[in-house]
């Protein structure tokens, strides 16, 4: 696949910078994959859009407070993932040439450079920064609780799964719900930058499914994966992957998708593997078109956008 296949024009003023009020107001595309058919439809009325035998699978990862800012040098240190005890992570860091290893900022002791700005580091204590929101959000957001899950849970991830920030405590008492557990890394959502998809390194990421859940899973006459995260956990299991474990799984166009019927997900980035997976499970230009039309009809993309339920 092309680099420029995964490309899309979008204004910038349908970028989300905020939540809506009231999480399942957000609106919802709902598309039709065996009749072509589109339906504009608010979040709230999803349960009217799926099957009475339809399982719903969602991640329950929750964001850690993982934003670590410093003074000198001015900057900060993003925590991506616990590595050991004694406090040992691996993070990102800027200004990583102005950071020596050995040396202490803060709470965070730096252990050696990992390359491509990671570090081995110590942290004292538990993660106490700021929730991190990804970078085109460039506006305060007053509720950090906004940008985790409703039933997020185990906490351990780097950004959220954003195709679940639209749900509310009353529309999932209205649907039959599974749990699973990906952290999300900040690889997940790093832009591709070869011109041959293929060449892309995706970096693992932490998994661990309960078996009962498991077993509800593989046995669901249907399953509607919320989110990509959930799609690769699911996708990993269908292919013979233990429930706990870590997944390099790279959905691109040509995939066979063993377990996941429906697909709910935001509206990804350009140059993102996610808009790759998008394109394996919707087709790549039937999902161009779809965002042709998102952006016709003013939608709103990205962590705070609105969704889009792909049958």
């Amino acid at each position: 696949m092309k680099l420029s296949e995964l490309e899309y024009a979008l204004p910038h003023e349908l970028i989300a910078q905020h939540p809506p009020e009231r999480r399942d107001e957000s609106r919802l595309l709902v598309y039709d994959r065996a009749s072509g058919a589109v339906r504009h439809r608010l979040f709230a009325e999803l349960p009217d859009e799926l099957a009475s035998d339809e399982l719903v699978v969602v991640n329950d990862t929750r964001v850690l407070r993982a934003r670590i800012r410093i003074e000198r040098p001015r900057g900060e240190f993003l925590l991506l993932e616990r590595t050991g005890e004694d406090g040992l992570w691996e993070g990102l860091a800027r200004p990583t040439k102005r950071l020596r290893p050995g040396r202490r900022y803060g709470p965070v002791e730096l252990l050696e450079h990992l390359g491509e700005g990671r570090w081995l580091l110590r942290l004292d204590g538990e993660p106490d920064g700021e929730v991190p929101l990804p970078p085109y959000i460039t506006e305060p957001l007053a509720e950090p609780e906004r940008y985790q899950t409703v039933y997020a849970e185990a906490e351990g991830s780097a950004a959220a799964p954003t195709a679940g920030l639209h749900f509310t405590p009353e529309l999932l008492a209205r649907l039959d719900v599974e749990r699973v557990t990906l952290h999300v890394g900040l690889d997940t959502f790093r832009p591709v930058a070869v011109e041959e998809l293929e060449q892309h390194q995706l970096h693992s990421e932490r998994y661990k499914v309960a078996a009962g859940a498991w077993g509800r899973i593989r046995n669901a006459p249907r399953v509607l994966a919320v989110g990509t995260t959930t799609v690769r956990v699911l996708e990993s299991l269908a292919r013979g992957a233990p429930l706990v474990g870590r997944t390099d799984l790279f959905v691109t166009p040509g995939f066979e998708f063993r377990r996941v019927d429906s697909l709910l997900t935001n509206f990804h980035l350009p140059r993102s593997t996610l808009l790759a997976l998008v394109m394996a499970f919707c087709g790549v230009e039937e999902t161009r078109r779809l965002y042709r039309l998102a952006i016709d009809e003013r939608y709103r993309f990205y962590s705070f956008g609105d969704a889009m339920l792909i049958r």
